[in-house]
């Protein structure tokens, strides 16, 4: 648990946000200490006396031990601005949100992402385009990210679990709160392949208030945003705001300029973004050659101090395992485990009577990122 049960504490507590979190982490060095301070200090730190009592009541309130074990109970996870596991483009914008609940696995591989939004009132040309876009991006590796609503969101969700690929779903709302209620089936579809993902404390119930403010993290956890059809008020298009903002990439379809479904995409077009005619503009427009290559130099990386030292010793002739043990000086029930592990991933391949080999694409992509 280590002292993230402080983290959900202060994420408990409305007001205290990104900047107010760093605050207290630069003032008390952890929030454990932030958590336990008088009140005196919690001002100090710049709480103001309205959090600083906000603050005091929760701690009588709440029980953390008994929130953290519901949380265990319900399969949730927690992924906090100090875990190296917490989404690496997430954590480039603006203010990331310090705490995140996860149902199902953020994967290595969600780095590449693409955000998919648009209209609950989607038309049958907008429906026919977010399932294109969104099977084609799945296919192609690329994960899926939406917000569980009505119409394109679940059209993209479904799209690109139909192609076998993963798919994000952000909440406006706790983890365990699904909106709307008809996609709970849904939901649990996306924790198997993919991940259910809030900023939001478990049992936050879906308030109206609540949506603008994570369409950030729907366009922060993606390369680029896709805007399908939108009308000109549509929440689609605070997303696609917040990608500009972020410095992302933006795609809107374009349509109908008599259609209301079309009249904010096609405003967005007017106004910089990509006309996205054919998924294949998308992947042009992000490179999916280059993508493809980072994927296959992160998965021929040593993930562990015994793959690094296995790699280093192996060269172009074949080695027997014996002679990689001495080497490497490790245990040879380690070494075993390793080559396993690392012909699984297509870093190492056996050529015959326990003689192994580097596969020269994992041996260079480590060579580099050795230097």
């Amino acid at each position: 648990m280590d002292d993230k049960k402080y983290w959900i504490g202060f994420n408990l507590i409305k007001g205290i946000g990104a900047v107010r979190m760093q605050n207290l982490i630069a003032y008390f060095g952890d929030l454990e200490s932030a958590w336990n301070a008088p009140a005196a200090e919690l001002t100090s730190a710049g709480l103001g006396a309205k959090l600083t009592e906000k603050v005091l009541a929760a701690k009588k309130q709440v029980d953390l031990n008994q929130v953290w074990a519901r949380i265990e109970a319900q399969g949730i996870k927690i992924l906090t601005w100090a875990d190296e596991e917490y989404p690496t483009r997430l954590k480039e914008i603006d203010q990331p949100p310090p705490v995140i609940y996860i149902r199902g696995d953020y994967a290595a591989d969600d780095l590449f992402a693409v955000a998919i939004v648009g209209t609950r009132k989607v038309t049958a040309y907008g429906r026919q385009m977010a399932e294109e876009v969104a099977s084609f991006l799945a296919a192609s590796g690329i994960t899926v990210v939406s917000g569980l609503a009505r119409g394109v969101d679940a059209i993209a969700h479904q799209s690109a679990l139909k192609a076998g690929g993963r798919t994000i779903a952000i909440l406006g709302s706790g983890v365990d709160k699904i909106y709307p209620p008809e996609h709970r089936g849904l939901a649990e579809q996306i924790v198997e392949r993919g991940a259910v993902m809030s900023d939001y404390a478990v049992g936050t119930p879906p308030e109206s208030s609540n949506f603008p403010p994570r369409n950030r993290i729907i366009s922060g956890l993606s390369l680029a945003t896709v805007v399908i059809e939108a009308a000109e008020t549509s929440g689609a298009l605070i997303t696609a705001e917040f990608a500009a903002e972020q410095g992302r990439e933006v795609f809107a379809v374009p349509g109908s300029v008599l259609a209301p479904q079309s009249k904010g995409t096609n405003r967005l077009i007017q106004k910089g973004a990509h006309p996205l005619l054919t998924p294949a503009d998308l992947m042009q427009a992000l490179d999916l050659t280059r993508m493809e290559k980072q994927k296959s130099a992160r998965k021929a990386l040593p993930a562990d101090e015994t793959e690094a030292k296995v790699l280093s010793v192996l060269r172009g002739e074949p080695l027997h395992v014996d002679e990689i043990r001495n080497a490497a000086d490790l245990p040879i029930e380690k070494i075993s485990a390793a080559l396993t592990m690392m012909e699984l991933k297509g870093m190492v391949r056996q050529v015959g009577g326990m003689n192994y080999v580097a596969v020269r694409e994992a041996q260079s992509s480590y060579a580099v990122n050795s230097d």
